[in-house]
């Protein structure tokens, strides 16, 4: 692993650092996509779960006492990293990539990714130290002024705001979804719970699940307010609830949820492993960001 330039320190992350890691990522995304989607709530969540090691996952690379890139571990085989524009072409890319390596192999892990703009200084490099595209994922918008056709709920079922009693069931469902096309250990109900009502800003409509008439959960999502945009972060419905129009409800019910408490944009993320994007396009949802996921094999 190449030395980082002279001058510079590395010390692991704190929780105090959310601001100042913000601004990083936020200024390598506005020069990289023209946009800034992260939020600073975005890392004091994921911080907030009780099994993320932030000392022992996580790099952060100084300038006296500027932080100007980091690495993190955040899961087995997952990591983001960013350099600040000002301070790319120096071989802090290279470094981080190499420390994160390292992390994951102390950490058992076999192969190890991270997204990176499609066509960014971050995917080049990547591409140059041998890591391989695993998938594709996007942002979807559904622009200002336009619905996403509803459907109605078959008989016996209601939407509504998930309550305490619910939360179990709201995991067990999203869990239970996602961990059929994605490769990662099952995220624990303390971090589920630590992760959503932890998060700065969060109301209690941001829950929203769909009960069958046994008043059971079978659909659930998750809703994320930031400024003039409704993020619905987590969507899914349970397989033997499938292919009703659950979903589509769901979504259309999270994106009214999101302009009545002040949303004129909705968006949600998706990626090649769950072939759901064309679903997406066809409600009237545009690409507004590509992303790749590269790893290598450890």
């Amino acid at each position: 692993m190449p030395a980082l330039p002279a001058g510079l320190t590395t010390r692991p992350l704190t929780r105090e650092d959310s601001r100042p890691l913000f601004e990083l990522i936020a200024a390598q995304e506005l020069e990289d996509t023209g946009r800034v989607d992260i939020e600073e709530a975005d890392l004091v969540s994921d911080w907030s779960r009780p099994r993320h090691d932030l000392a022992a996952r996580s790099v952060a690379v100084l300038d006296g006492d500027r932080i100007v890139a980091y690495g993190e571990l955040v899961g087995s085989d997952r990591a983001d990293a960013a350099v600040h524009p000002e301070w790319r072409g120096r071989g802090i890319g290279t470094w981080i990539a190499g420390w994160i390596r390292e992390a994951a192999r102390r950490h058992g892990s076999t192969v190890v990714g991270m997204p990176v703009f499609v066509g960014s200084p971050g995917d080049r490099l990547l591409t140059e130290l041998g890591y391989r595209v695993r998938w594709n994922s996007w942002v979807l918008e559904l622009p200002e002024g336009a619905e996403v056709p509803a459907r109605q709920l078959p008989a016996g079922y209601v939407i509504r705001q998930a309550g305490q009693d619910d939360l179990a069931a709201m995991h067990d469902v999203l869990e239970d979804a996602f961990l059929e096309w994605s490769d990662r250990e099952r995220e624990s109900f303390d971090d589920f719970t630590a992760s959503t009502l932890g998060r700065p800003g969060f109301e209690p409509w941001n829950l929203r699940v769909v009960t069958d008439a046994a008043g059971e959960v079978v659909a659930a999502a998750v809703v994320i307010l930031s400024d003039d945009t409704a993020y619905v972060d987590r969507l899914a419905t349970r397989a033997d609830h499938r292919n009703r129009g659950i979903a589509q409800a769901l979504l259309v019910d999270a994106f009214a949820q999101g302009r009545r408490h002040g949303a004129t944009v909705s968006e949600l993320s998706t990626d090649s492993r769950t072939g759901a994007l064309g679903l997406y396009e066809k409600v009237g949802m545009v690409v507004t960001s590509n992303y790749v996921n590269r790893a290598i094999d450890l």
